[in-house]
């Protein structure tokens, strides 16, 4: 059972103190200023773990094995933290701008799953996602 919620505990850990990482960047800093020492500060802690819980392995033979994902992945993560950035410079709430992206993501990814990797469409699904949608008007909608 830990097995299965460590790694999830991880994520909302993480993504909360990035959230108010992301929303702490200085105005008057590029944020691609900031993003370049989060990417050294990052790229470090990638190494020194690789060779803490790795199992010998060879750093520069297991970056030879990668395939696009990766690197594609690089690309994304920039465009997923300055989207952040610039979200919270452009006046967004740390109190929604993640929750609005991640129900948009969500009821995206239902989908994603659907076409791509041939995941069961259900009726509680989509049901889930018409309340995400639900949520998203009631979160931005002025009363």
């Amino acid at each position: 059972m830990i097995a299965y919620i460590w790694p999830i505990a991880l994520v909302v850990l993480s993504n909360v103190v990035y959230q108010i990482c992301a929303k702490s960047v200085p105005d008057g800093v590029s944020p691609f200023a900031a993003l370049a020492v989060t990417y050294l500060v990052g790229a470090a802690v990638s190494i020194i773990l690789y060779f803490i819980l790795g199992k010998g392995g060879n750093l520069f033979k297991d970056i030879g094995k990668l395939n696009w994902a990766p690197f594609v992945l690089g690309l994304v993560i920039v465009g997923l933290e300055v989207g952040f950035i610039y979200a919270y410079k452009a006046g967004w709430q740390v109190s929604t701008a993640s929750l609005v992206a991640s129900s948009a993501l969500a009821i995206i990814l239902l989908f994603v799953g659907f076409l791509a990797y041939k995941e069961a469409l259900t009726w509680n699904k989509l049901v889930g996602a018409a309340i995400c949608l639900v949520g998203l008007f009631f979160i931005n909608y002025k009363f």
